[in-house]
């Protein structure tokens, strides 16, 4: 009995631990200043998931919490339901606070991995995310227009990193 309790308690662990990974070959950027990241982020790219589906006018705010970590508000329209839709969250850093990767949590204790792989040093004008595979990934802008040759370089970069491209989502932001 105890054994199998304990082995249940590590199983429970070991996937709790792995939604925290990082995909192969993606490194989450250096140098990371989280309070330049802070504010508010316009979505202008997705691969679809059921907890964004039909979504557009996406954001995302991040501030700081009163317990170190990071506090995630992400808002989107529902075109089908003609309402807003919002889900609040937290994060913390994985690791050193500035390597750009996270754990994020929308949902009690389950947290999942947030990887900024990418990121506008000059003045966090744009940002690519992964989880902890490569079924997520986003592109994020301070603006919620960005340009065609930015778009491109993200597609590229992404395609050239194992990203399935091809099924992206540019969601309507004006």
């Amino acid at each position: 009995m105890k054994i199998t309790r304990l082995l249940s308690l590590f199983l429970f662990y070991t996937v709790l631990s792995g939604c925290t990974s990082i995909p192969k070959n993606i490194n989450p950027v250096r140098s990371f200043d989280e309070n330049r990241y802070l504010g508010k982020w316009y979505e202008i790219a997705r691969l679809d998931h059921s907890f964004e589906r039909g979504l557009s006018h996406v954001t995302a705010e991040y501030h700081l919490r009163s317990d170190g970590g990071i506090g995630v508000t992400n808002r989107g329209f529902s075109i089908t339901e003609n309402k807003w839709k919002e889900a609040s969250g937290k994060a913390y850093f994985v690791g050193k606070r500035n390597v750009g990767h996270l754990k994020v949590s929308f949902f009690g204790p389950f947290y999942s991995s947030y990887i900024i792989f990418d990121l506008d040093r000059d003045d966090y004008r744009y940002a690519y995310i992964t989880g902890y595979n490569k079924s997520f990934l986003w592109f994020l802008s301070r603006e919620p227009i960005v340009s065609h040759a930015l778009k491109e370089q993200f597609i590229q970069k992404s395609k050239e990193l194992g990203f399935k491209t091809d099924t992206l989502i540019f969601p309507a932001q004006h």
